[in-house]
C-alpha cells in the first residue's frame, strides 16, 4: 500500500480571464475543489492501488467535505480534527501557469502519526511543504524513521521553489542526507535550485546521496531518472494537445510513478505511467479531472 502525509484542504481555483487589473474588476472563472498536494496524490493514486492518506483537517464543515470527497476517491483516509481547514488560493493565467496564495491552516497541526496508520506501508510519500512548519514537520520525519526502520520505502516532492527558499537549500539537502529517502521527485527548477544533475538545468555543483534516486521533471520535455551509479536515463513525455491548468500535474504524476513502481518496479515503466496520470489534470480546474 502506498502511504501519504500532507496537506488536505479546500481549493479556490482562479481562472483569470485577462490580465489583472489593479484596484478594479478582472473577469475570471472560479471553482472550487478539494486540495492539498499530500491529498491530491492519493487521490489520483487511489485509482491505481491501495492509498492511505494521513494528515490533519479542522473540525468544520470545509474539513467534513474535503474528508468526504477524498473518501469517495476510495482512498483510506487517517485524520485528527482540530483547528480550521487550510484554503489555497489558485490563480490561473492564459497558460495555465499558477500563483498561489496558500493558507494551510489546520494541515500543519498533526503532532503524531500512529503506528497503525503506517501499518501495512510499503511506501511512503512526502511532499516537502510538510517539512516546513511544526509540529507537522518532526512528525513526519519520525513517520520516515520508523518506515525505513522495518524495510519500508520513502518518497519526498520538492514541492515548489518558494518552499525550498523558505526552508533554505542547505537545510532540505541536511535533511535529505540525514534521511536518505528512496525517491526524491522535483521539477526542472527546483532541480536547479537543490543542484541536482539534469544536463543543460543545474550549475557544475551536484548534489547526490548513494541510495536517492533523482527523477526531474519538466513539463514537455523529457523526465530524467537519475539512479546512483548509473547512466541517466530519459523518458519522452508524450504531447498534450491543450493545457489549461497546470495545478496538481506534479501530484498526479508523483501518484502514477510511485504507483507504477510498486506494481512493476521498473523506472521507466513507472514514468510513463506518471505522465499517463499528469495528463488527466490538464485541461481541468486545480487537481481534478472535472472539466471547467
Amino acid at each position: 500500500m502506498l502511504g501519504v502525509i500532507g496537506d488536505l484542504v479546500e481549493d479556490v481555483i482562479v481562472w483569470v480571464g485577462g490580465p489583472v487589473r489593479h484596484g478594479t474588476d478582472t473577469e475570471s472563472r472560479v471553482f472550487r475543489r478539494r486540495g492539498g498536494s499530500g491529498a491530491n496524490v492519493a487521490s489520483f493514486a487511489a485509482d491505481l492501488g491501495p492509498t492511505r492518506f494521513m494528515g490533519c483537517v479542522g473540525a468544520d464543515p470545509a474539513g467534513d467535505r474535503v474528508i468526504g470527497d477524498l473518501e469517495s476517491e476510495r482512498v483510506d483516509v487517517r485524520v485528527v480534527r482540530r483547528g480550521e481547514t487550510g484554503t489555497i488560493v489558485v490563480l490561473i493565467d492564459g497558460q495555465g501557469e499558477r500563483t498561489m496564495f496558500p493558507n494551510r491552516g489546520a494541515s500543519t497541526l498533526l503532532d503524531a502519526v500512529p503506528d497503525e496508520w503506517l501499518s501495512g506501508l510499503s511506501l511512503l510519500h512526502v511532499p516537502a511543504y510538510s517539512f516546513s512548519a511544526e509540529p507537522l514537520g518532526a512528525a513526519v520525519i519520525d513517520a520516515i524513521r520508523r518506515v525505513k526502520d522495518v524495510g519500508g520505502r520513502v518518497s519526498v516532492d520538492a514541492s515548489s521553489t518558494g518552499m525550498l527558499t523558505r526552508y533554505g537549500r542547505g537545510r532540505f539537502l541536511d535533511l535529505m542526507a540525514e534521511l536518505e529517502p528512496d525517491f526524491l521527485l522535483a521539477n526542472s527548477d527546483e532541480s536547479a535550485f537543490l543542484g541536482l544533475l539534469v544536463d543543460g538545468v543545474t550549475g557544475t555543483e551536484r548534489w547526490r546521496l548513494p541510495s536517492t534516486t533523482v527523477v526531474t521533471k519538466s513539463g514537455p520535455q523529457a523526465t530524467i531518472i537519475d539512479v546512483p551509479n548509473q547512466p541517466q536515463d530519459e523518458v519522452e513525455v508524450p504531447a498534450v494537445e491543450e493545457v489549461r491548468d497546470l495545478t496538481g500535474a506534479g501530484d498526479a504524476f508523483a501518484a502514477g510513478f510511485l504507483s507504477g513502481y510498486l506494481r512493476t518496479r521498473d523506472l521507466r515503466e513507472a514514468a510513463v505511467l506518471g505522465h499517463a496520470s499528469a495528463a488527466r489534470v490538464l485541461t481541468s480546474p486545480g487537481a481534478s479531472t472535472a472539466g471547467g
